[in-house]
């Protein structure tokens, strides 16, 4: 049985680029395969399972030497499970930049695009068989792009990923701007959350002028709420940061309806990397940041000390 994974704290896209690649090798490919999640799905993820009757994946942390697997969503060993190396890869899908790391016995299969969406890759990869997923299948699919491209907001966005999002809804009968919105609200539900659960929940670690830094990205329509907990949550990063062996934690919150992130600035260290990365003058403890809404487009690129 292969195990089908995508990186720890599981966003939509992590969550739903399993099921559907299982799917597909399972029954397409006649080559029975698992999804398996890094971590309990974050709030939206959550909800996309509930929407369409999808059971949750199992969680797992650790694979077992020369266990069969395949990898989506990531190709960074640091949001991968203990023992990847050890692992028999069979695969990659991704959307993201290499970051190098990963050992294999053998040449593999790797599909990195740049596109929005692991599931935009996965629909071309399907080919014709795209055409024969089951509606819970279509619709991971379909919640997968709209989540990555925040409804085509991201810069992320390319035309491909609109066409397939657009092809998949008109096929369900479903709405855009009405499902959106119910995926956003979902995403935007933080309050069971505690400080250090939101500073984790979509969160990856990068290196940065020699120091490590966890960059926490929280996708929102209602940022008052999160923006409400500021005091808390930056009295949070220092334990955090240690735990996770980080020397920062930079929390984004992004408006999604206004297209824009709020970063809060706990101490001089992040401060400075506001003012040296965005260009902009911080007085206070946040600075908004217009027009910001992609980490993986607009805030890793441009990080600097």
């Amino acid at each position: 049985m292969i195990k089908v994974f995508g990186h720890k704290s599981p966003d939509t896209d992590s969550t739903g680029s399993p099921i559907i690649w299982a799917w597909y090798l399972t029954h397409v490919k006649r080559t029975p395969a698992q999804a398996v999640l890094l971590g309990e799905p974050n709030t939206e993820a959550a909800f996309v399972l509930r929407r369409w009757n999808l059971p949750q994946p199992p969680v797992i942390d650790a694979v077992e030497p020369g266990e069969k697997v395949v990898i989506v969503d990531t190709n960074n060993p640091d949001e991968l499970p203990a023992g990847i190396n050890d692992a028999d890869i069979l695969q990659i899908i991704d959307h993201h930049k290499l970051v190098g790391g990963l050992h294999t016995s053998v040449p593999i299969d790797i599909t990195i695009r740049p596109l929005a969406c692991t599931a935009t890759i996965m629909h071309d990869l399907m080919g014709d068989a795209a055409a024969d997923m089951p509606d819970s299948i279509k619709c991971a699919m379909l919640s997968c792009i709209l989540s990555d491209t925040l409804e085509f907001r991201s810069p992320t966005t390319t035309a491909h990923d609109r066409k397939v999002a657009e092809k998949l809804a008109r096929d369900l009968g479903i709405s855009i701007p009405d499902y959106a919105e119910e995926l956003f609200a979902a995403k935007s539900d933080v309050s069971a959350f505690s400080d250090a659960e939101l500073l984790r929940m979509d969160s990856k670690t990068f290196e940065v002028g020699g120091r490590k830094l966890r960059v926490s990205v929280l996708e929102t329509t209602a940022p008052k709420v999160v923006i409400d907990r500021k005091q808390s949550l930056m009295a949070s990063m220092p334990a955090v940061a240690a735990e996770d062996g980080a020397d920062e934690v930079l929390l984004f919150v992004v408006d999604i309806l206004r297209e824009e992130a709020t970063l809060f600035i706990p101490n001089d260290t992040v401060k400075q990397i506001a003012e040296k990365s965005f260009g902009v003058s911080v007085t206070g403890d946040s600075v908004v940041l217009p027009g910001i809404m992609s980490r993986k487009k607009q805030i890793i690129p441009v990080l600097t000390l």
